[in-house]
């Protein structure tokens, strides 16, 4: 007797990531949406049930304009995409897809800016106490 899915370790996870490897190729070689451009998918995230998958993208350019067409686009092509992504696999349950934009990049970007600021902050005032403190020295 066939052992049930739940027992086979990571399965979801191996699952989502060869969505995500079809579904790259799928948007990069099939999909003829002028508004898709230069998508690159991070991050696939299906439920247990396979109904449903996250589909997390970026882009080049993170214009708003450009995300808002993009979204549209993907969504628009997601029946297609649901279509040629079942004839790439073999699994009971196909799930729809729901893509959103990934602004973590660009989150993350923030903040190494804020990093580097303040620690440009930090070395200004260090090398103006150490300028204070030899000027000091010298009236001694």
């Amino acid at each position: 007797m066939a052992k049930h899915s739940k027992s086979i370790p990571q399965r979801g996870l191996r699952v989502a990531d060869q969505i995500q490897k079809d579904l790259s190729e799928l948007i990069a070689f099939e999909l003829k949406d002028p508004r898709v451009g230069m998508v690159t998918i991070s991050e696939v995230q299906l439920t247990p049930d396979y109904a449903h998958a996250k589909i997390y993208f970026t882009l080049l350019k993170d214009s708003p304009e450009e995300v808002r067409q993009t979204l549209e686009g993907l969504n628009k092509a997601s029946g297609y995409l649901r279509n040629m992504l079942g004839k790439r696999l073999h699994i009971h349950t196909l799930p729809s897809l729901h893509f959103h934009h990934d602004t973590s990049t660009v989150r993350g970007m923030a903040m190494s800016a804020l990093i580097d600021q303040a620690n440009a902050t930090r070395a200004a005032d260090y090398e103006e106490n150490q300028d204070q403190a030899g000027s000091k020295e010298e009236r001694e």
